[in-house]
Parts: C-alpha cells; structure tokens; sequence
C-alpha cells in the first residue's frame, strides 16, 4: 500500500513538473524564481536596517517577475492569473516611478 502510494505521487509530481516541460513552463519556472527574490531582497535589507524597508531592487524584481509572469499567464490562457499579474505589474511601475521621482532614492539594499 504504502509503495503504490509513493509511486502514486511520484508519478504525479513528474507530470505535473517534468513531464509537460516545454518553453512556456520553463519561462514561468524563471519568472517565478526573479519573483519571489524580490522577498529576498526586502527580507534581507530589512533586516540589516532592523526595520521594514522596501529598496529598490524590490520593485526591479517585481516587474522583471511580474512581466515574465503575466507573459506565461497569456501563454496558459489564464483569465485570472493575466487579471492579477496585470494588476501587479501597474503598482510595481508605480512605485519604481516614486523612487526615480526622488532621486532614485529608494530605500537602502
């Protein structure tokens, strides 16, 4: 029972993972990844600060993911996924126009 339960999930993760890997999938798996380092950044700078702090980096993640990520969302034909990603992308590029607005000041890496 507990072998057929194993080879059950395995084989799950494989297709779901492995086994329809093409362009499209790749493409999201990196977007993804740019993404969520955009956490971080912010994690890291706000830890040095010891307080919170959102640097400018942050904000070049989130566009550079949130762009790629709406990209694979459009491939995959998400309606709600394009909808959240689209959003995103919008405040992302607003708030990196607040920081170049000053200066280019955001807060520090």
């Amino acid at each position: 029972m507990l072998i057929d339960i194993t080879s059950a999930v395995g084989g799950y993760l494989h297709d779901v993972f492995v086994g329809n890997l093409d362009w499209g999938i790749l493409i999201g798996y990196i977007a993804q990844a740019l993404f969520a380092m955009r956490f971080v950044v912010q994690w890291i700078a706000s830890e040095r600060a010891g307080r919170s702090v959102v640097p400018t980096a942050f904000w070049v993640f989130s566009i550079g993911g949130g762009f790629m990520l709406l990209a694979y969302a459009l491939y995959r034909k998400d309606p709600v996924f394009i909808i959240g990603q689209a959003f995103g992308v919008f405040v992302y590029l607003r708030n990196l126009q607040f920081v170049m607005r000053s200066g280019g000041q955001g807060a520090p890496a």
